[in-house]
């Protein structure tokens, strides 16, 4: 499969003895390992395999999912350290404004004047908004806000933003 995959979860354990696994959740969208979805284990660089979700509850703050076919221990073991991901089919549409790190990771940032400030390279998620890392031509860094004050366009299409920077932001 050369299709893009998305993490959504890391299994860290068994649970149980009848084929459940402990899931560390690693998406906001819940729905993702509700009873009847497909999720693919990855581990390392072995092939994907396809799993059912037939079972899934919340245990002491962690995601406890069984697999259909999957009821023995015995079954799930080898998925410990593995990680549950989707396909770019599979992933929620989101509501205008809102956007998935992948697609502004990488995006050129530039001042509604023109100046490039750089391109994103991470993004951090501290309290209220999220903040970009933009990392310039020499290594400088410069955090970004991402509120509608600051970024006034965002065009994942062309890997383009355009900011309007308060005061101070790049100094």
């Amino acid at each position: 499969m050369t299709e893009k995959m998305f993490e959504i979860g890391k299994i860290i354990n068994t649970h149980g003895i009848r084929g459940e696994v402990k899931v560390f959740r690693i998406t906001h969208f819940e729905e993702r390992f509700s009873v009847g979805n497909t999720v693919y284990v990855v581990k390392e660089e072995d092939k994907p395999l396809q799993l059912t979700i037939d079972g899934h509850r919340v245990h002491k703050g962690y995601d406890l999912l069984h697999f259909e076919g999957y009821n023995r221990i015995e079954d799930v073991e080898t998925f410990k350290n593995a990680y549950l991901k989707i396909t770019e089919e599979q992933l929620t549409e989101l509501e205008e404004g809102s956007y998935y790190y992948y697609e502004i990771i990488g995006c050129s940032v530039y001042t509604n004047k023109g100046k490039k400030v750089g391109d994103v390279k991470e993004i951090l998620s501290p309290g209220a908004n999220d903040v970009w890392v933009v990392i310039d031509d020499v290594g400088n860094e410069t955090l970004i806000p991402f509120i509608t004050d600051v970024v006034t366009d965002v065009d994942v299409k062309s890997k383009k933003i355009i900011i309007h920077p308060m005061e101070g932001l790049l100094d």
